[in-house]
């Protein structure tokens, strides 16, 4: 699990020295964390993946869960199809397709919008 913390420390550019000051956790208990003594308190692990801004499942696993996806700009998108008929109707086809199905319809969409973007 450590390993997570250190690729966390890397891609933030933070010490762990940083992240035991910005959150008030002793130096020692990362350092124990590192030598595999222990693990950090649900408490301390919160505060770590607050820190990070990432779910406390992630600092365990190193993956995130699928329900961790909900932010502000994906409940945007939810109202917006959820008051637009053509676009209910459009999900229900593509939910109901194949996996190869879903990523030819998502590589045409894509070739669409690169096509509208030039013409702009």
């Amino acid at each position: 699990m450590y390993s997570i913390f250190e690729q966390l420390l890397q891609k933030n550019g933070v010490t762990p020295y940083k992240v035991a000051k910005a959150t008030g956790i002793a130096q020692s208990v990362l350092s124990s964390w590192k030598n595999g003594i222990s693990t950090p308190k649900n408490d301390k692990m919160q505060k770590i993946a607050d820190y990070f801004n990432v779910p406390v499942e992630y600092l365990l696993t190193g993956e995130e869960s699928k329900f961790d996806k909900f932010s502000v700009d994906n409940a945007k998108l939810l109202a917006m199809v959820a008051s637009d008929e053509k676009a209910l109707r459009m999900l229900d086809y593509y939910m109901k397709l194949s996996e190869n199905g879903k990523m030819e319809i998502e590589k045409m969409a894509e070739f669409k919008l690169e096509l509208e973007n030039k013409k702009e």
